[in-house]
């Protein structure tokens, strides 16, 4: 393999379509970015436009090539990571999608996940999938847009519709319209995959009423997929990997070994502890989830997910216009000492593990006349933390592992406040890596395993390198007071939309 190749990882996020550009040591050659509409039809809807999501991350795939002065000659191959469980269906012969893409955080199904649980199926499909009934995942979307857009079920049926989560949708298009599969850890969301099995499940497509001629061929992380299309960038270079974000992001940490354990602080923030080649069942409401297959090999995960992270930020941002851009919202978090008493719970779209609540509303609990536009700031950044300390909890008493270091990655890992309290909630190392692109980056790994670019996870590992270490700064019994006074918020927000 040529000394100066590269590799491009297609970054499709909830809110932006990035393309970065990677050589060998792993390290950043040139990023492309542009954002997207986010649609809010009703209370607890989100959508996409799921051509703009194609168009964006096509634009940016041209803007990095450019940015580098390379061709696609240059390109040693395509790897991709997707925001999960956003859903599309669309017409296999126009490619025109049939109703917009309706986005992991969108709540429309929650009455219907609510029916499937008082029928007490919960258990068989938490054994078959690893995963719990709720709307974030892709089933019961997809079986929304086959009950509620006209002629789409019929449609379905006949054999004209094809169904794919955004890895699907970007890989069909970028073939020219010729590879519709996904890979497993992307399969592994919807509902409708057997981790055991490793096929789709029979019983549960019967359940949700889903013709399996809808659904993509199911396949690895990292192998060739296809080529891209000759009209589109990089042109000719083989698609060789596939990862869902969380899972692209573990790899690119580098958590290669059982206990092993990071959180993405992107708009939604993920949990994952890598457990090796048997998947643990848990019993304090996390995912047991696929962290990749390789070759013939599939390891798993066992992940915890908080709705709204970063996209807090955003929401002070863009709605209360509380501050300019995020770092000035780092600047007045890090100029008062603590919260004042004031705990935020940003459960917008309801609350993920280990509550799984998705009637809960947002609620700021705690304010005085004092109150003031820092201690916003403050408690913002605090309730990501506070969100994955909850996960970090529940996780350490499923695996029976003690959490050493947590390695961070994601926009707001960037803030320095944040990252401080979050070692100071969990009262461990927090390790930010030199390079916090590192879903894009697993998406590279990927895509580079196929084709020999790298030749082991072994050598991948060997790039990861610590940018900064957070050490705690508070007491143990500090600590415990604020996560007692967090606790009683959640408790206050919970069930508020039933």
């Amino acid at each position: 393999m040529p000394q100066d190749k590269y590799i491009l990882a297609f970054d499709q996020g909830t809110t932006s379509s990035r393309s970065i550009l990677f050589n060998r040591s792993g390290e950043i050659v040139a990023t492309a970015q542009q954002e997207f509409e986010q649609i809010y039809p009703q209370p607890g809807w989100v959508e996409h436009d799921p051509m703009k999501i194609w168009s964006s991350q096509n634009a940016t795939a041209a803007d990095a090539l450019s940015k580098a002065n390379l061709s696609a000659d240059d390109i040693a191959a395509v790897g991709l990571t997707n925001q999960r469980e956003t859903t599309i269906v669309w017409d296999k012969e126009s490619g025109k999608p049939v109703y917009n893409a309706i986005v992991w955080q969108d709540r429309r199904t929650a009455d219907y996940c609510r029916e499937l649980k008082q029928d007490g199926i919960e258990n068989m499909v938490s054994q078959r999938t690893g995963l719990r009934i709720d709307p974030y995942f892709a089933g019961t979307k997809l079986r929304w847009i086959l009950e509620n857009v006209d002629g789409v079920r019929e449609r379905a049926e006949a054999g004209e519709l094809l169904f794919g989560t955004v890895d699907c949708w970007l890989l069909w298009q970028l073939t020219g319209r010729n590879v519709h599969a996904t890979d497993i850890t992307n399969a592994s969301r919807t509902l409708l995959y057997n981790i055991e099995q490793d096929d789709w499940d029979e019983e549960l497509l019967r359940l949700f009423e889903i013709p399996r001629c809808l659904l993509p061929e199911v396949r690895s992380s990292s192998e060739i997929y296809g080529e891209v299309h000759p009209k589109l960038h990089p042109a000719g270079a083989p698609i060789s990997g596939i990862a869902g974000d969380q899972h692209a992001a573990l790899f690119g940490q580098a958590c290669f070994k059982p206990g092993m354990a990071k959180n993405t602080y992107g708009t939604g923030c993920f949990l994952l502890m890598q457990m090796g080649d048997k998947p643990v069942r848990s019993k304090n409401n996390l995912l047991t989830t696929v962290a990749w297959r390789i070759g013939d090999h599939t390891e798993y995960a066992l992940e915890g997910s908080v709705f709204v992270g970063g996209a807090v930020i955003q929401w002070l941002r863009d709605e209360l216009e509380l501050v300019r851009d995020v770092h000035e919202l780092n600047r007045l978090a890090a100029s008062v000492e603590d919260s004042n008493g004031l705990f935020l719970v940003p459960a917008f779209a309801g609350l993920g593990a280990p509550h799984w609540d998705p009637y809960a509303r947002g609620a700021a609990l705690g304010m005085t006349r004092g109150t003031n536009r820092a201690h916003f700031c403050r408690a913002a950044l605090e309730s990501i933390a506070f969100q994955s300390a909850d996960l970090i909890t529940a996780m350490q008493k499923d695996s029976g592992l003690s959490l050493r270091e947590l390695r961070v990655d994601g926009g707001a890992a960037n803030s320095d406040p944040l990252m401080q309290f979050q070692a100071d909630l969990l009262q461990e190392s927090v390790l930010r890596p030199g390079c916090t692109e590192t879903t894009a980056m697993g998406a590279a790994y990927l895509a580079g395993l196929a084709i020999g670019f790298w030749d082991s996870p072994e050598s991948v590992a060997q790039n990861w390198q610590s940018e900064r270490s957070f050490e705690p700064q508070r007491n143990g019994d500090e600590i415990q007071a604020l996560r007692a006074g967090w606790d009683k918020a959640v408790e206050r927000a919970k069930g508020w939309a039933d």
